[in-house]
């Protein structure tokens, strides 16, 4: 994660345990999209979000 300056910040399992929400800090989506695919970790998807009610 270092490599790519990624931050791993949470994540959220769903009720019924079959999804996975995780939650990370980077410059953009790539980088963490590079840093889950070298560690064979299995995802669906990736997008950028912005936080909401933050000041």
């Amino acid at each position: 994660m270092d490599l790519y300056n990624v931050r791993w910040i949470r994540s959220y399992w769903s009720a019924d345990r079959l999804c996975m929400v995780c939650e990370y800090d980077a410059a953009d989506v790539a980088s963490v999209r590079n840093v889950q695919r070298e560690a064979d970790a299995k995802f669906d998807r990736a997008w950028a979000a912005d936080v909401l009610g933050e000041q």
